[in-house]
């Protein structure tokens, strides 16, 4: 199959920004534990954390073994810098002026919203690996193998913990651990599933 054509500089502007998206998760992950009093919840982005560190760990690899520079800034780069700068303020926010439970629920948030985009990151990163074939993709299809199902896990499960810490809010009954964590969920199907699956678990 002939290899397929990508454009080198936007590879490396997507390294830059799943970089910078693993520094921001780091600082996110340490901020929303400071809001967790939910223990499963807790050990949950504990181990989270600890394998953010060792996806920032794996990135920086990437970026010797393509001789990148991974201080290089970029527009794309600051822009989620700056989200990730602002997703930490919220918790702060939320754990000096509300309740307990209503800043654990907005930690939960800002932790979705940072798996998300870290999630569409490694796919991309997961798909230049599958799709070009060439001799740098190489390094992108060893990091994307070491990090995506625990990618998954990240993004699947705290959406599940967070809809369910919402209906606990709303005074409605909850499933916690969510119907993803019960049933270790890795895929989006395998998410849908867990979710229509949650009347049954009450």
């Amino acid at each position: 199959m002939a290899t397929k054509a990508y454009d080198p500089k936007q590879l490396e502007e997507l390294l830059l920004q799943a970089l910078q998206t693993e520094i921001g998760g780091i600082n996110v992950y340490s901020a929303a534990l400071e809001c967790a009093i939910d223990d499963d919840l807790r050990k949950e982005w504990e181990d989270y954390l600890e394998e953010t560190h060792n996806h920032h760990a794996i990135l920086l690899n990437v970026f010797e073994e393509l001789g990148l520079d991974p201080e290089k800034n970029s527009p794309g780069r600051q822009i989620v810098a700056h989200h990730g700068r602002s997703l930490v303020e919220a918790i702060k926010m939320a754990k000096a002026g509300a309740e307990p439970d209503a800043a654990q629920l907005v930690a939960a948030e800002c932790v979705v919203l940072a798996e998300t985009k870290d999630h569409m990151n490694w796919e991309l990163i997961g798909h230049l690996a599958k799709e070009a074939k060439s001799g740098s993709t190489r390094v992108l299809k060893q990091a994307y193998e070491a990090v995506e199902q625990q990618e998954d896990h990240h993004l699947y499960h705290t959406t599940g913990w967070t809809r369910e810490l919402w209906i606990k809010a709303l005074g409605m009954p909850a499933v916690l651990p969510p119907p993803e964590e019960v049933k270790n969920v890795e895929t989006a199907i395998g998410a849908s599933r867990a979710e229509q699956a949650r009347s049954q678990m009450l």
